[in-house]
């Protein structure tokens, strides 16, 4: 299994709407995206200083399936016209484990 965590900061002044148009953008993806086996995100919960305001977790079967979500339409729209424009600061990574 592969799984991918990105982490995000958002742009000062970033709306309530604009975070929840992202939102509700990453929760079709799994229908659209049939590669996907497990998908999860949310808001930081503020417990700590300094970390990231939000997070996705999602798991691949391989490296092939990764590279379809990457590279699928819906996930590049979401990217472009909902994450980018209020995105401040990214950082991913992916792994692989054994379930």
């Amino acid at each position: 299994m592969l799984r991918h965590v990105v982490l995000m900061r958002w742009k000062p002044g970033t709306s309530a709407d604009q975070k929840q148009a992202v939102r509700e953008g990453l929760a079709a993806l799994p229908a659209a995206i049939p590669q996907i086996r497990s998908y999860q995100f949310g808001d930081d919960l503020a417990i700590a200083e300094g970390n990231f305001e939000f997070a996705i977790v999602a798991d691949f079967e391989d490296r092939s399936d990764f590279r379809a979500y990457a590279a699928d339409d819906a996930h590049q729209q979401l990217i472009a016209e909902r994450i980018r424009p209020i995105l401040q600061e990214r950082a991913a990574v992916q792994f692989e484990f054994e379930i």
